[in-house]
């Protein structure tokens, strides 16, 4: 299966709590920090939820 880059661009400064824990889920723990994830659906709608605080690009 293919694989993405997701990459936190923004801050989880003042994110509800919700998008907090998301980030979480993703890997995602500091601002610039990279995590490699299979393309499933489950993760592709994770990103869709912070989809303003990250970059998503093919790994």
């Amino acid at each position: 299966m293919a694989q993405i880059k997701i990459k936190q661009t923004k801050s989880r400064i003042n994110c509800p709590a919700v998008q907090k824990r998301t980030l979480d889920a993703l890997g995602l723990r500091k601002m610039n920090h990279v995590v490699v994830k299979e393309d499933t659906p489950d993760v592709m709608g994770m990103v869709n939820k912070v989809r303003h605080l990250v970059e998503v690009t093919k790994a």
